[in-house]
């Protein structure tokens, strides 16, 4: 245990996940004090090999600015591995932002979130936004956003990427006076550059839901508690857990479907989407009696809930498996 950048003690754990069905790839215990991305490119080398081995035709890792690893670019580029990093705004992209003619700029529209089913609703009143400025706080309110994108030789590697840069024009307000607006631009450098900018920028923002799986993990089944008393106890515990949320994914994977029947299929992706608690108490949590006679085993379920079909569908899948295989 050590300090971390915000002076806290604690661990620093890494995991990579595959974001087709949110499984853990790799996960390492370290200490607090260690840099997001110390050995990053280990784990990122480790899981093309396993995805190879697992038949993955297509490989793109997604990464915040921390795990841009310039220096092995070009071996992921030469292996056919798609990437696509953030990059810090220092003043040499910023400088190559500002030189930009403002035709090599478009507007980027980003889709709705969700699709309004039903008659949609009035906006309600931003109670929030009058106070602010009855107050006469700072206010900064996104106007609207652009995207460009321009080659770009990181000086680790010897060739050049894609840089696509999001410029966010911010209009800035205090109280009811109107400043000057404020712009600022983001990055992202990628090696897949028959996409659009807007194709990047939205392709890095869907990295995002990985924090969804970090959330699971912390708490909805504890494993980044850090119970123990050592680095490695720790470590083992963290595994555990992992491997707890990934039997979950896979217990998912391995229902097989009839394409005629949608709810089937719909029942499968809830349940690969589910959170670790619905699905302790869906699939786990199960109150069972278990009967013993004629040297036979019987287990009779005391109570049925709606997952309860998915569950015996899965027991008969997994009967089908060799034993060998199970063990």
């Amino acid at each position: 245990m050590d300090i971390a950048y915000n002076g806290t003690w604690g661990y620093h754990p890494l995991i990579v996940s595959l974001a087709n069905t949110k499984e853990i790839l790799f996960v390492k215990n370290r200490s607090g004090n260690r840099p997001s991305s110390e050995d990053a490119y280990i784990y990122i080398d480790k899981s093309i090999e396993l995805l190879r081995q697992a038949g993955f035709q297509t490989i793109r890792f997604r990464g915040d600015t921390d795990f841009t690893q310039t220096k092995h670019l070009d071996r992921w580029d030469e292996e056919g591995v798609f990437f696509v990093f953030g990059m810090d705004a220092r003043s040499n992209l910023i400088d190559i932002a500002e030189s930009l003619e403002n035709t090599e700029w478009e507007r980027l529209e980003r889709p709705p979130k969700y699709e309004v089913k039903t008659t949609p609703l009035g906006k309600r009143e931003n109670v929030k936004e009058k106070i602010v400025e009855a107050r006469g706080y700072r206010n900064l309110t996104l106007e609207y956003e652009d995207v460009a994108m321009v080659g770009y030789r990181p000086v680790a590697c010897e060739r050049s990427y894609c840089l696509t840069i999001l410029r966010k024009t911010i209009t800035v307000k205090k109280g009811q006076e109107l400043l000057l607006p404020e712009v600022r631009y983001f990055f992202y450098l990628s090696n897949d550059c028959d996409r659009s900018a807007s194709e990047i920028v939205f392709e890095s923002n869907a990295r995002c839901n990985q924090e969804n799986l970090l959330s699971q993990l912390k708490s909805g089944m504890n494993a980044l508690s850090m119970p123990l008393d050592t680095l490695n106890a720790n470590g083992v515990y963290l595994v555990c857990g992992c491997l707890a949320w990934s039997l979950k994914c896979w217990s998912a994977l391995w229902l097989v479907v009839d394409g005629r029947k949608p709810a089937e299929r719909a029942q499968k992706e809830r349940l690969l989407k589910m959170e670790f608690r619905t699905f302790l108490q869906a699939m786990i949590f199960l109150p069972a009696q278990i009967l013993r006679s004629g040297g036979q085993r019987m287990v009779r379920l005391l109570n049925l809930n709606a997952w309860s079909s998915t569950f015996f569908r899965l027991v008969d899948q997994v009967r089908l498996v060799p034993r060998c295989r199970r063990e």
